[in-house]
């Protein structure tokens, strides 16, 4: 289903380190704040830091689904893509 709106595991890893950078903004931004305002600061921090798990888990389910049905023409290419940068790195 995500495949429709153009998502790939690429994107999903990608999102969650994104996630993980954003509670770390977040959390050097209230370094300065006191009282309600810094709790709320980290409640927010920690409310976007819970994102990266299902972001990576959603990640490696679409990887492990582009390994295993290759029929798809758009993953058989991305996949091909990535043997080859792997064994290249490999050398």
């Amino acid at each position: 289903m995500l495949r429709r709106y153009g998502m790939d595991s690429d994107k999903m890893f990608g999102a969650g380190m994104a996630s993980i950078l954003l509670a770390i903004t977040s959390w050097g931004a209230s370094r300065g704040l006191r009282g309600e305002n810094l709790a709320r600061a980290d409640r927010w921090g920690i409310f976007i830091g819970e994102w990266a798990p299902t972001f990576f888990a959603l990640g490696a389910a679409m990887r492990l689904e582009e390994y295993t049905h290759p029929e798809v023409p758009e993953q058989s290419e991305r996949q091909h893509e990535r043997d080859r940068s792997f064994s290249e790195v490999g050398r």
